[in-house]
Formats: structure tokens, C-alpha cells, sequence
């Protein structure tokens, strides 16, 4: 599936060190995986956790779902050991963290040249060098650690996340940019589905691929909200028919409920059908 239409929807954080979970993780309707080496896993479970995960990866079962490691930092024993052990893995990227300038990563490429590299975008730094981040040759795509951004910031919670909207704002613009795929962070109370809808709907309308999530519980809500609705999709036949009856009669634009329909909202509508299709696909 190509990687503009592939979805991004949801994308599920799970601790490297547990069997259980990563056995579960093959049956859960999710569009990427986070398996995670840094902050779930202890650090006495460092090495059994890259272990356990390198022979998890080793034996498949993941279908079409995006495989992300998230390795340890370069900066901790742990680190260049993780990004070895998974350079030549079945993994479809390494998710490095608390990445600060392009530099961070030309480190990890030479460790792991022939992996994509995704970044955790989580601090001051990060956000203000995301466009060189995202315009590294290896980067792919970002996933924004809004908890430990709003800690370096000293941000208050709201629940409309105003403090942190400039930093969402600018991460995604450097992520457009250059064609990277773009995650927001992840919603804290995993119980609060109401709470949790109201952010995933605030991510998707400033233009988010998808959230990142620490729960299976968030799953189905999350899937729902970043994917096109039935009148979403009904809207944007009508906008392509429309518009190519429009231009068969000679005419640059279109209208369709009272609206003008110009190339820009045609491709805008052909993004919603691609998308539609390739969300249909992997639930097929």
C-alpha cells in the first residue's frame, strides 16, 4: 500500500516487554504499532525486552499493521545496542526519542542505514527544528510526545490543549512540508471516551494523520474519528462528478451545495476516496 493513502488512524503504544500484550497485538484493529523499548520497559528489563521483542518481530503475525521499534536514546546504555538489533529487523522503521536537531539522527543512520527513522517530537528543541528534522533523508514520520512538552513548557492541562497548539501547529507544518506522516500525542485518561473523541476530532480537523494511544479500549473511537464518514465520502463523489461535468462543458469551476468546487477541492476529494479505499481494504 502506498505510503500516502496507507492510514495512520491509530497508532498503539506497546511495552517491548510483555508477551502478552504483544501476542494480543496481532488481533487488535490497529493501523501501527509503537513497540516500545523506552519509557514502558524498567531498566533492569532493558536487554530481556530487546530480546524478547527482536524474536517476537522474528515470527510475524502482524498482518499490514506499521511496525515502529522505539529504541532507547543514543544518550543511555541501552541505545546503540537497541537500533543494531533491529537495523536489519522486519520492522518497518526505529521511532527514536526526544529527537533535538537532524544531527540526532544522522547518528542513528549510521548505525542503521537501510531503516527509515522515525522521531519523537517531545521538546522545545524538537519543535523548533522540526523542518530539519523532517527534511532528513531518512525521515518518515513523527509522533509528538505532547506529555513531555507540556512538562519541558510548564503548560497547564485543558482540554482544548490551547498551550500547546502553536508547538501541534508548527510540528505538523514541518511534517507537510516534506511529505512526513504526522501523529499527535496521546489522550491520559484512557477511561474518558467523550474526552478522548473531542481530541482526536481537534487533531484530525488541524490536519493530523492519526494519534498515538496507550490503551486498546481507545482504538475503535480513534479509528472512527480520522477516518472519512459516509457523508464525508458521498460529498466528495459529488465533488469530482461535478467538477468533470463542469469541465466538459468548458467551464473551470463547479458548484455543488451552494459551494464552489475548484482543483484544489477535487484533489482534496480524491484524497478522501483514496483514503476511504485503503481504510476498507485493511478491514476487509
Amino acid at each position: 500500500m502506498d505510503h500516502a493513502t496507507k492510514p495512520y488512524r491509530s497508532v498503539l503504544y506497546i511495552p517491548g516487554s510483555k508477551e502478552r500484550a504483544l501476542e494480543k497485538a496481532k488481533g487488535l484493529p490497529v493501523d501501527a504499532i509503537i513497540f516500545d523499548l523506552e519509557d514502558a520497559v524498567a531498566p533492569d528489563e532493558k536487554a530481556n525486552a530487546r530480546a524478547l521483542l527482536a524474536q517476537t518481530l522474528a515470527g510475524g503475525g502482524y498482518g499490514d499493521r506499521v511496525k515502529l521499534v522505539r529504541v532507547n536514546g543514543l544518550d543511555t546504555a541501552w541505545g546503540a545496542e537497541d537500533i543494531a538489533a533491529f537495523a536489519a529487523s522486519s520492522a518497518d522503521a526505529l521511532l527514536i526519542p526526544k529527537v533535538a536537531s537532524a544531527a540526532d539522527l544522522d547518528t542513528v543512520a549510521a548505525i542503521a542505514p537501510d531503516k527509515d527513522l522515525w522521531a519523537m517530537i517531545e521538546s522545545p528543541a524538537g519543535i523548533l527544528h522540526a523542518e530539519q528534522i523532517a527534511a532528513h533523508p531518512k525521515m518518515k514520520g513523527f509522533v509528538l510526545g505532547t506529555n513531555d512538552l507540556a512538562k519541558d513548557l510548564g503548560a497547564r492541562f485543558r482540554a482544548d490543549r490551547l498551550p500547546l497548539m502553536t508547538a501541534l501547529q508548527v510540528a505538523l507544518l514541518a511534517a507537510r512540508a516534506h511529505g512526513v506522516i504526522c501523529i499527535d500525542g496521546v489522550y491520559n485518561a484512557f477511561k474518558d471516551e467523550d474526552g478522548l473523541r473531542a481530541e482526536c476530532e481537534q487533531g484530525r480537523d488541524l490536519g493530523y494523520d492519526g494519534k498515538s494511544l496507550i490503551h486498546p479500549a481507545q482504538v475503535a473511537i480513534t479509528n472512527a474519528a480520522f477516518a472519512p464518514t459516509q457523508d464525508e465520502i458521498a460529498l466528495a463523489e459529488r465533488q469530482i462528478e461535478a467538477f468533470n461535468q463542469a469541465k466538459a462543458a468548458g467551464q473551470g469551476v463547479a458548484v455543488v451545495d451552494g459551494k464552489i468546487v475548484e482543483n484544489l477541492h477535487v484533489a482534496t476529494a480524491e484524497a478522501t476516496l483514496a483514503k476511504a479505499a485503503a481504510i476498507a481494504r485493511l478491514e476487509g
